[in-house]
């Protein structure tokens, strides 16, 4: 089961002193609704492998998923739930035999044609973007609700829209066809990263009837 709420770092969230205490409350406050993404490209290795040692051992006591961002290493190193591709990552096909059947393996698209031509049979789940302007991406363009509506049209792929995503926003994305939300700002930048995770779970809940 792909959980319905992806809570996504960047280098600066990493960087945070607070980090592995403030990532430990939304992992309690998700339990096995939320996955974390440590996303982190200028973040050296043995820095990541520690984030991940501690919350993948946090996340399977609450039922959570950790994920690391291209550093397949990473999640076979931690014996992390998985891993989560870009665009400029090696090839999901590749990632998978490394990773092998049973862990979680994500790949981010922004159009129909990239989810057609990443998919192939070897990914669990897509994260689609940008939906709304974002702070973290300001330029990125925006692909709104019809963005979800047209990918949701050619993959069977659980989707999770990404960029600007705030508990108000959840209903009309699950209403288009996402699966669930991927939140950075939203989670990271609040006042209490877990608070913030259960405003989204209850929406997200909500939504689903």
């Amino acid at each position: 089961m792909i959980p319905a709420l992806h809570v996504v770092t960047d280098d600066e969230i990493l960087a945070r002193p607070d980090f592995v205490s403030l990532a430990t409350r939304v992992i309690r406050a998700g339990k096995g609704d939320v996955a974390l993404h440590l996303r982190g490209p200028h973040t050296v290795g043995r820095t990541l492998f520690l984030h991940a040692e501690a919350l993948g051992k946090e996340a399977a006591f609450h039922g959570s998923r950790v994920l690391v961002n291209d550093r397949l290493d990473v999640a076979l190193a931690a014996d992390l739930s998985g891993a989560h591709l870009g665009q400029r990552s090696v090839p999901s096909e590749v990632a998978r035999k490394i990773l092998g059947p049973h862990r979680l393996l994500g790949l981010s698209v922004h159009s129909v044609e990239e989810a057609l031509a990443g998919g192939g049979g070897s990914v669990d789940f897509l994260l689609l973007g940008t939906i709304f302007r974002s702070a973290t991406h300001p330029g990125a363009l925006t692909g709104g609700l019809a963005r979800i509506q047209e990918v949701r049209g050619t993959t069977d792929l659980p989707l999770l829209a990404i960029g600007g995503m705030t508990p108000e926003r959840v209903d009309p994305v699950l209403t288009a066809g996402a699966h669930g939300v991927a939140v950075l700002g939203g989670i990271w930048h609040s006042r209490d990263p877990g608070v913030a995770t259960e405003h989204f779970l209850a929406e997200l809940r909500k939504g689903k009837g």
